[in-house]
């Protein structure tokens, strides 16, 4: 997802933007990896969006899906269940059911699961459209 986010703004036909629906969990693309799971539901553009993604991780117990890392769009992560540790820039805090993360552009942030059961959060990342990708510091 980094390099290619990276792209220019351009105008979206009508056509090709997201539209109201509703998503099964069944009807989402879910990609596998050692420990966990992602599923994306809608991915592309919107009426005041670029490159957005929304989806559903399910991460076991002792698993992250990624060390922390960095992009330039903006992202919302809840947890919904479990617990585990957030890292924002190189700090650790809690993270329990309930609690939320606003990722600022190029800000480092990840989450591991600590404790005994699926650590699931919801994620919401985009480009507000008519706004240049903040340069990497």
């Amino acid at each position: 997802m980094g390099a290619a986010m990276l792209a220019p703004v351009c105008a979206t036909p009508a056509e090709e933007l997201t539209t109201s629906a509703i998503m099964p969990l069944k009807d989402a693309t879910a990609e596998k990896g050692d420990g966990w799971v992602f599923y994306s539901y809608f991915t592309g553009d919107t009426v005041g969006t670029e490159q957005s993604l929304t989806g559903l991780a399910v991460i076991q117990p002792g698993k992250e899906i990624h060390p922390p890392h960095v992009h330039p769009e903006e992202e919302y992560l809840m947890v919904t269940q479990g617990n585990g540790v957030w890292t924002v820039n190189g700090k650790d805090t809690p993270a329990s059911t309930g609690d939320m993360l606003y990722a600022s552009p190029w800000e480092s942030h990840g989450i591991k699961n600590t404790g005994d059961i699926p650590l699931k959060f919801v994620v919401m990342k985009w480009h507000s459209k008519g706004k240049p990708l903040p340069e990497q510091p």
